[in-house]
């Protein structure tokens, strides 16, 4: 029954794909890379694309900063998805040029706690600095290497006062599943990542946002150059399409309104 269903639905997208396009979308591979926020639900359509076009896709997921980079030093490469901020910088730059930007949703950054431990208050900055200091343990995504939410973090400990205690016992991550990861197994007491990056870990994990004071909302657009093949443009309709929408925002990334 899985196996007529799964037939089904790569039959469905064969043909809206090609429906679209005007001719099949197959015969080129795609090479996509990604901030790590979205290395869930990413995951899922590229399987779908996959079973609907016979094309393999392979995914590379880092922080922002680092996607982009890796990016533009790879001939081969398909797809840039990252921060509004990344791109927009990189074409004042120069160093992205003739392409369009698709926006495709936003997501905050948040706290996790170990699945279990009792979840301190964090509604307010008094709140939140009372939780910084009270743990043993933080983790979060290195700054240095163009992690957006490490890069707040950072401003905040700053703000409140309590920098040099956090960093003395603070374990800096890769990235935002990484982050997730040493919380996860290591049982380290407080993490700090995009909400996305935590629901797609353990949802049992999310302790919330931070406080209003010092909110947080990533915004992530897919980038591509404009002479990009037909395969390119379906996996970007596909990525689009209402269904997958609802995946991004079930995997906490909440669908843009418009371009």
């Amino acid at each position: 029954m899985m196996r007529c269903q799964s037939g089904h639905m790569k039959t469905v997208l064969s043909f809206l794909l090609a429906t679209l396009f005007g001719q099949p979308v197959f015969g080129e591979d795609l090479k996509v890379y990604a901030a790590a926020a979205f290395k869930s639900p990413l995951s899922e359509i590229a399987t779908q694309y996959e079973a609907a076009t016979n094309n393999k896709v392979t995914l590379i997921f880092d922080t922002a900063g680092a996607t982009e980079q890796k990016f533009r030093n790879d001939p081969q490469a398909s797809l840039l998805i990252t921060t509004v901020t990344v791109i927009n910088d990189a074409e004042k730059m120069g160093r992205l040029k003739d392409g369009t930007t698709y926006r495709l949703g936003d997501t905050l950054a948040g706290l996790a706690f170990y699945p279990g431990s009792a979840k301190p208050d964090i509604s307010t900055p008094e709140k939140l600095k009372a939780a910084l200091l009270a743990a043993k343990r933080i983790v979060f995504s290195d700054p240095a290497r163009g992690a957006t939410a490490g890069i707040h973090f950072m401003k905040v400990i700053e703000s409140l006062g309590v920098k040099d205690e956090v960093l003395r016992k603070a374990t800096l991550a890769k990235d935002g599943p990484d982050t997730m990861r040493l919380l996860l197994e290591e049982k380290i007491d407080l993490g700090v990542t995009q909400i996305s990056e935590i629901l797609q870990a353990n949802r049992d994990a999310v302790a919330g946002p931070f406080p209003k004071e010092f909110e947080l909302a990533t915004v992530y657009s897919v980038w591509y150059r404009n002479n990009v093949s037909q395969p390119v443009k379906a996996f970007v309709t596909l990525l689009n399409s209402p269904a997958n929408r609802t995946k991004l925002a079930e995997n906490g990334i909440r669908p843009a309104t418009g371009r």
